[in-house]
């Protein structure tokens, strides 16, 4: 069994650490626009002329099923969906607010569409749920607002009141929780400070950001737990909770409890592109290669990875998103064993340069991912007496153990190379690169 102590928490993460990978899900009115799910604070977009994406959204190809078939062939085991993001679209059918899917031209409710197609397919649903609303009349205007360059701003917050935002926000998470059946993950999102040196706030008495008492995130919080007792809810709301969720950057070492150095349940989110929402020109797409590595290098640390997809505003996935999905399904078909069920190999296994180690939880198999691929031998350090047999994982073919190679593999002098020790395990492998973006070899322990 695995070594590593995860903190506890109060959520139920125990399919969540051995599931490792999921899909986020980013949908809502900035698909029309298709430039960024921020469009409408970033270009400070009034709410007249953003009632424009709410009066022409028709996805009229959308089909949950379809995305949850994507899902599941790429390899993903949980997704989340956004049920209402910061410009205060709510995609189901809430009481209390006209914003929301049924009043378009959709005209349903499309979370649950969603949660019926991918619990249909065996994946656990995720809810996200923006704490930010820039339509919410009560919410207040700061630093992030599309308003946040009115002159008169500061003057029109006198007839706004967080209290009633945040009883607001209670009664949409009550109806999540109780309308949809069981739910598995509640993503909240987000606090934030207030700008340093902000030159498109002319007044500072609205350079505010906002925090837990603001969200009122404790009565919030109970609110979930109340009813999903098992959920697992992140800490965004500034009260910790199950999940830390480290975005869009290269997480170097599995993240400790700032207070108690435990090591803590993680999840970086990262999109297929520079945008969150459906962008149409943007061309920052990762390759192949970033694709498979950023899950490998997840779950290399005892992390998860969940990776994002913004449709269209017809409701389908774009050509890109396909191929990137398609990308995971091809390497996930043959290579999952070194992902589900695995964490951080043991201390005593330590990756040289170019390669990444996973582990299985029993502690039976060690998962080598070659990103360095070698000539002729690959030499796995401390490894020669703690492995009974090894073979490629994409296709099972045996990697024979050289008992030999140290001999040969000889400088000109007549010295072993220098890296060469006694408890070096060294495999043949083939000249040629398999044809796989990340080859794994698997070992089975001694």
């Amino acid at each position: 069994m695995s070594s590593y102590k995860i903190r506890k928490t109060p959520g139920d993460t125990k399919w969540f650490i051995h599931d490792r990978f999921g899909m986020f899900i980013h949908w809502g009115l900035y698909a029309l626009p298709a430039r960024h799910e921020w469009i409408k604070t970033r270009e400070k977009i009034s709410e007249q002329d953003y009632q424009r994406y709410f009066d022409y959204f028709d996805p009229d190809m959308y089909d949950a099923r379809q995305w949850a078939k994507a899902a599941k062939a790429a390899g993903m085991k949980y997704a989340v969906l956004t049920t209402k993001h910061h410009e205060g679209f709510c995609l189901f059918d809430t009481k209390y607010t006209d914003y929301k899917a049924t009043n378009t031209k959709a005209g349903r409710d499309l979370v649950s569409e969603y949660v019926d197609a991918f619990r249909a397919e065996g994946l656990k649903i995720g809810f996200y749920y923006s704490l930010i609303d820039w339509h919410h009349p009560d919410f207040t205007i700061d630093c992030l607002h599309p308003l946040r360059s009115d002159p008169n701003a500061f003057e029109m917050n006198e007839d706004r009141d967080m209290h009633r935002y945040a009883e607001y926000m209670r009664n949409q998470v009550r109806e999540l929780l109780t309308n949809y059946g069981k739910i598995d993950i509640l993503w909240f999102d987000f606090s934030y400070s207030a700008k340093k040196n902000p030159a498109d706030i002319p007044d500072p008495r609205i350079n505010t950001g906002k925090h837990k008492e603001d969200w009122e995130a404790d009565k919030l919080i109970e609110l979930a737990r109340s009813l999903q007792p098992g959920i697992i809810i992140d800490n965004r709301t500034e009260v910790e909770q199950d999940l830390w969720t480290p975005e869009q950057i290269e997480v170097k070492s599995w993240p400790r409890h700032s207070k108690t150095g435990e090591l803590v349940p993680w999840e970086a989110c990262h999109t297929f592109s520079g945008s969150w929402g459906y962008y149409r020109d943007e061309m920052t797409w990762k390759s192949p290669e970033m694709l498979i590595k950023l899950l490998i290098d997840c779950v290399s640390l005892g992390g998860n990875l969940i990776m994002n997809v913004g449709p269209t505003a017809r409701g389908y996935f774009d050509k890109r998103a396909e191929h990137a999905l398609g990308v995971y399904a091809e390497w996930m078909k043959y290579n999952s064993r070194s992902i589900y069920g695995c964490t951080m190999a043991e201390p005593e296994f330590k990756a040289p340069n170019g390669l990444r180690y996973t582990q299985s939880e029993d502690g039976k198999r060690l998962y080598v991912h070659i990103y360095n691929y070698p000539y002729r031998y690959l030499l796995l350090p401390g490894l020669a007496e703690k492995v009974k047999y090894a073979q490629f994982l994409h296709d099972a073919s045996e990697l024979k153990i050289s008992s030999d190679a140290a001999t040969r593999l000889t400088n000109s002098g007549g010295e072993k190379h220098s890296s060469i020790d006694e408890n070096m395990l060294i495999l043949e492998v083939p000249y040629v690169k398999p044809d796989v973006i990340v080859p794994v070899v698997e070992l089975f322990l001694d």
